[in-house]
């Protein structure tokens, strides 16, 4: 009698585990059936653009918060946990996102698909010769660029993000395109009215090179003398910049919202001359209700900023 309890007692434990094992493989197979696409993007302004595309058809993580410098963000363990399952990477690349970036890698180099925005928008080098060689990764300012990445991250989801609806995805990025257009040709008009002899740019580091390409603009130098704000400027620059906007009789210096304005301050006060410092969001997006929340507003509030400074009226 024992030895039959104990066979049915082992036979029902033998049971319970069979059972237990089916419904943990039935319901981690749910799980995956049921598991939203994701696309994870690094910057806040590729990311508005990256979930204009995408619409509801997958969940998008965006890593740099608003507000942020994307030279110098960092994540957390679990956001590079999400980087490594994602369907799809989307970053600026030209060593834009600097601390980032080797997640990127990471992740790319264990099969999961990225797209480097900047690379593949026709990047141009710095409009300066203190980063003589070096490609130019800010090329948002530039909305004809920013349609073709647009086009590029859609087609980019419709490759290789799996259950998205095609259909939708392709009408989203032409809908969006059309109001990238729409700011293009608003902007032309709002920077013709400023005279051309007045349309020359001094900017807290390189961030407007292609702004100025498509619209007319001289970049005349950079407090930080280089495309990150990771740089230093040193006496001599500052001296140097204050001699070029004496000569140019430059209007305005831009400072990035997200930095502090004190070098802009100490710059003007080293050039001599009544020169407005004007804040603009060059990097980063704000929160809702601060005036750059998305890409479009942040180019409109902008080109009027740049518009108004230019043109004496600040």
């Amino acid at each position: 009698m024992r030895g039959t309890s104990a066979t049915r007692a082992g036979a029902a434990t033998a049971l319970a585990i069979t059972v237990f094992t089916l419904l943990a493989c039935l319901t981690g197979c749910a799980d995956r059936d049921n598991a939203r696409p994701s696309v994870v993007v690094t910057t806040n302004i590729l990311g508005d653009i990256t979930r204009r595309i995408v619409g509801d058809q997958a969940d998008v993580l965006v890593l740099m918060k608003a507000d942020a410098d994307p030279h110098s963000f960092g994540i957390s363990a679990s956001q590079a946990a999400r980087i490594e399952r994602a369907d799809l990477v989307v970053y600026n690349g030209l060593g834009l996102e600097e601390n980032v970036l080797r997640h990127v890698r990471a992740a790319a180099d264990s099969g999961v698909a990225t797209i480097a925005v900047a690379e593949a928008v026709d990047p141009i080098p710095y409009a300066t010769d203190e980063s003589a060689g070096a490609l130019d990764p800010h090329f948002w300012t530039d909305p004809h660029r920013v349609s073709k990445a647009a086009r590029l991250i859609a087609e980019r989801v419709v490759d290789k993000v799996e259950g998205v609806d095609r259909t939708a995805v392709r009408a989203n990025v032409a809908g969006y395109g059309k109001e990238i257009d729409d700011l293009a040709v608003w902007m032309k008009e709002r920077f013709a009215q400023i005279p051309e002899h007045k349309r020359n740019l001094v900017t807290n580091h390189h961030v407007f090179g292609y702004l100025a390409q498509r619209f007319g603009f001289r970049v005349i130098g950079a407090i930080i003398p280089s495309g990150t704000t990771l740089a230093a400027p040193s006496a001599k620059d500052l001296k140097s910049l204050a001699t070029a906007i004496r000569e140019a009789d430059v209007g305005a210096i831009f400072a990035d919202s997200s930095q502090p304005e004190r070098l802009a301050n100490v710059l003007r006060e080293e050039s001599g001359l009544r020169v407005a410092v004007v804040a603009l969001f060059s990097e980063s997006l704000t929160e809702k209700g601060k005036g750059a929340a998305t890409y479009l507003e942040m180019m409109r509030t902008n080109t009027d900023a740049i518009a108004d400074a230019l043109r004496g009226r600040t």
